[in-house]
């Protein structure tokens, strides 16, 4: 007797914890969708084929930039999920990868390397860590003003770090400055220089139809666009699988998931097709090297809008393969990811003032001024929860279409 009323209370107590499993599921399920999440195919726009094939020579081709040294595939690495591996990006000068590039004595680029993952998808249209080219048709906004060669955001973003002369141009004559006469000049040499190559020739004439000696660089540009468009989009990741699909959870990944559709309040800021509201925000963040604006700051948005609100303020970065993407924020100064997750939550636990000089110390207390407005400024976790959340985030991701040759 006693055996089978262990066994009923055994019975009951699976059934119960079923039911409060399938509970959660549909809660985050639910939470999800409510938030913006798609399926993957969704966010994938058509891509021409010919252009994707050209557009991945040009990324990986070192005739890119001026003194034919560096390309777009030197700092978007598949090792680093399409980022460095460095907390700024190293440009002209630099030499191998990683931690080997940093001590290279290249030019900084004192911004953290954003990856690529759904870049250029539907909806997709703010790019930069300050948004600096945003919209898109008559509604486009970048550093091209009205001398903008397309409509295209991502054709737009692509044409920037070719002629930005730290990153990829370095002292090329007279041309020590950033204008759009300037970039004239550079682009039409850069033209030259693609079109030297003979794959790249051949690639060119088959995507446009005319010879790669009378394309303009924006041509190059649009290839470069769709390559990112087709070999970064979204692909279905074991979350996209249980939201729409029958995929299942781990315990812990459920309760990572509740977390982030809740306590946590991550969904506030990161939400939407691509985990990400294209938004400017502030969480605590010094420099990791001289910053945008020197003396080791580096005031973001403002840099675009001029408007003091937006000091300190950068965009949402979307969550796809955030684990391989170290390390984190603006400037790179968190080096795992579970750091840059307290940064939005609680600053003070990470941040070393005694490490900062006075001018970035009086900088983190501005964005601690607007950080105070931030949904998450109220979510601390506790380190099981912590543990918790990464575990959910390690459920999205994908793998790139095609492999990219780096230099």
């Amino acid at each position: 007797m006693k055996f089978v009323i262990s066994s009923f209370i055994i019975a009951c107590a699976i059934s119960t914890s079923v039911a409060a499993n399938d509970l959660r599921s549909s809660v985050v399920r639910e939470a999800a969708i409510e938030a913006g999440l798609v399926p993957s195919a969704a966010t994938r726009p058509k891509t021409d084929p010919d252009l994707v094939s050209l557009g991945k020579l040009a990324f990986e081709a070192k005739e890119l930039s001026a003194g034919q040294d560096i390309a777009c595939a030197t700092c978007h690495r598949d090792r680093f999920g399409s980022a460095d591996g460095i907390p700024n990006a190293v440009g002209i000068g630099g030499d191998g990868a990683g931690d080997i590039r940093v001590a290279s004595g290249g030019r900084t680029v004192p911004r953290n390397t954003l990856p690529f993952w759904g870049v250029g998808g539907i909806g997709y249209d703010t790019f930069f860590w300050d948004g600096k080219v945003s919209g898109r048709g008559d509604d486009l906004v970048s550093q091209f003003g009205a001398h903008a060669l397309s409509s295209d955001p991502l054709v737009v973003a692509a044409m920037i770090p070719p002629v930005e002369v730290d990153e990829m141009v370095g002292d090329i004559g007279h041309l020590t400055t950033e204008t759009v006469g300037s970039a004239t000049v550079i682009y039409n040499q850069l033209v030259e220089q693609l079109a030297a190559d003979p794959d790249i020739a051949d690639a060119a004439l088959r995507a446009f139809g005319i010879p790669a000696k009378d394309l303009k660089f924006e041509n190059y540009a649009e290839a470069i666009a769709e390559f990112i468009r087709f070999n970064f989009s979204v692909q279905d990741t074991r979350f996209h699988e249980f939201v729409f699909g029958k995929g299942k959870l781990t315990e812990d990944e459920l309760n990572g998931g509740l977390i982030f559709y809740g306590k946590g309040r991550c969904s506030m800021c990161h939400n939407g097709p691509y985990f990400s509201d294209f938004n400017f925000h502030s969480i605590p963040s010094p420099s990791a090297s001289f910053g945008k604006n020197g003396f080791g700051i580096d005031y973001g948005r403002f840099n675009v809008t001029n408007d003091p609100n937006d000091r300190g303020k950068f965009r949402t970065p979307p969550l796809f393969n955030v684990l391989k993407t170290a390390p984190y924020g603006h400037s790179g100064a968190y080096s795992e990811v579970s750091d840059i997750i307290l940064a939005h939550s609680d600053p003070l636990a990470v941040l070393n003032f005694q490490e900062l000089s006075s001018p970035q110390r009086q900088d983190v207390y501005q964005q601690l001024r607007h950080w105070l407005e931030e949904p998450v400024s109220q979510s601390a976790l506790t380190s099981k929860e912590l543990d918790q959340l990464i575990s959910f985030l390690a459920t999205l991701e994908f793998d790139s279409k095609r492999e990219v040759r780096s230099p």
